[in-house]
């Protein structure tokens, strides 16, 4: 596999969880005592003390003060770097998305994230199996809507195109109500002069896309990199011969879509507007 494509761990919640557990070895506690003070299943400790699961910083409060560790914990939690704040598999993609010169999406199950508004951000976090906590869901959903100031970026934003299959548009993730404000914020997005939104309509009789979603971009350093999600495995590729190829299936994606008037116009349609 090449390097790029390898999961990266995340070692500053690794660091975090080791230390917990240290702290609590050393406060003469086992798991079961402190996760039932804490008022958390044994399980969520475990995975914390094993970097498995990020350490929220009211937790982190509360744990010092049980341990009496002086606050050691919640300064540690405070210095992870705001990149640590996503998944250890997508952190660089992070990092680059909100470098990048240009970004080019295709998604088939749901709206780009970057696109998304609160309320669709919710139900898809709601969706997620096994379930996540409410407080998962809160930090999660934080992360994304962080992510979008990247449309304020100065001096540019990046130049972006965002293809997306039409039963996306149709599927009333979180109710009929927050769909439709999803496609009215859509048609808004579609306005921008730095951004352009492809809708590739249910009726098409063939599609370059039928292996998945991916999300194409190029960094300052006029790198071209991309990065691709499955099933609870996710990959960011920057090999050249990969990258190519990918670029020439959006590039096929994009003829077979609809143009961005032609989505525009459907996006009134799917809203009600016309």
């Amino acid at each position: 596999m090449h390097p790029a494509n390898k999961p990266r761990k995340n070692a500053t919640w690794h660091v975090l969880g080791a230390q917990l557990g240290q702290l609590r070895r050393a406060a003469g506690m086992k798991q079961p005592e402190l996760a039932e003070q804490l008022c958390i299943s044994v399980e969520t400790l475990a995975s914390i003390e094993q970097g498995r699961r990020t350490l929220k910083y009211d937790l982190a409060v509360e744990i010092d003060q049980l341990l009496n560790t002086g606050g050691v914990l919640a300064a540690g939690v405070l210095r992870v770097p705001e990149r640590e704040r996503y998944p250890a598999f997508a952190q660089d993609f992070v990092e680059h998305e909100q470098q990048a010169l240009t970004l080019l999406w295709y998604e088939q199950k749901l709206v780009p994230g970057l696109l998304q508004t609160e309320a669709y951000a919710e139900a898809v976090f709601a969706s997620l199996f096994p379930p996540i906590t409410p407080e998962e869901s809160e930090e999660r959903l934080s992360a994304r809507l962080d992510r979008q100031k990247l449309f304020d970026r100065k001096p540019w934003p990046p130049m972006m195109n965002f293809i997306i299959d039409q039963p996306v548009l149709e599927q009333p993730l979180g109710g009929r109500h927050v769909l439709r404000d999803q496609i009215r914020h859509l048609r808004r997005c579609a306005e921008s002069p730095f951004l352009a939104i492809q809708i590739m309509p249910t009726a098409r009789e063939k599609h370059a896309g039928l292996n998945g979603p991916m999300v194409l971009l190029e960094t300052p350093d006029h790198d071209q990199l991309a990065y691709l999600e499955g099933q609870r495995v996710s990959f960011l590729v920057d090999d050249p011969d990969e990258v190519s190829v990918l670029y020439q299936i959006y590039g096929m994606l994009r003829s077979q879509a609809l143009t961005p008037e032609e989505s525009m116009g459907l996006l009134d349609d799917l809203a009600g507007e016309s």
